[in-house]
């Protein structure tokens, strides 16, 4: 079984190329505000409104994105957010072969002397999946046995304000090593791409 260390990485699905207009038009809507809009006025509008707090108004865009060489510890965390779709690969219908059986381990703890028995017991537990495989079992049935540090991949869409929420949570100090990488990386790319909405969220 192979391991992999800060393997975590995330691909931007779906963004829509007029997402700050969107927001600006809903709103607008609350204010009457319709006829102050111009070319240049929604990221000004959306920076005001977010200040504001009236951060409703941020629910009209969303994102989805693609989250890959990642845990099922992971996907165990962030799917604890409600407000959000999700699409996650099925240890049900999807069965490993050898060499496919792949865990993410704590980059602080892979040069410990007491990785040796974390190598002996995937080793053993992919011994045993590739066993039950050849004499039938079903990937639904031999899953059981797969540890949360399986590698995985899941698909999540929401809106803007429910990211901000999620990076406030998966960004602070107390946030598990993992998704706080993975998640930071995604924030200084919003930060980067869409900075009106996301740049007042500093990861600790």
């Amino acid at each position: 079984m192979k391991k992999l260390i800060n393997a975590g990485k995330f691909e931007i699905l779906s963004l829509s190329s007029n997402a700050l207009e969107v927001m600006e038009k809903a709103g607008r809507t609350c204010y009457k505000s319709q006829s102050n809009i111009t070319n240049q006025s929604a990221k000004i509008f959306i920076e005001k409104i977010r200040k504001l707090g009236h951060e409703s108004v941020l629910e009209h865009s969303s994102m989805t994105v693609r989250f890959y060489n990642i845990s099922r510890g992971f996907t165990h965390e962030i799917v604890r957010h409600r407000l959000c779709a999700f699409s996650q690969e099925s240890t049900r219908y999807v069965g490993y072969h050898k060499g496919d059986l792949e865990i993410i381990v704590p980059p602080h703890k892979i040069n410990t002397p007491e990785i040796k028995d974390i190598d002996t017991v995937l080793t053993q537990i992919e011994e045993c999946y590739k066993k039950l495989k050849k004499i039938g079992w079903k990937a639904e049935d031999i899953r059981q046995i797969l540890p949360i540090g399986i590698r995985t991949e899941i698909v999540m869409t929401t809106n803007f304000r429910e990211w901000r929420h999620i990076f406030k949570l998966r960004t602070s100090k107390a946030a598990h090593w993992e998704i706080k990488k993975v998640l930071t990386d995604l924030l200084n790319w919003c930060k980067l791409n869409i900075p009106v909405v996301f740049d007042d969220i500093q990861p600790e």
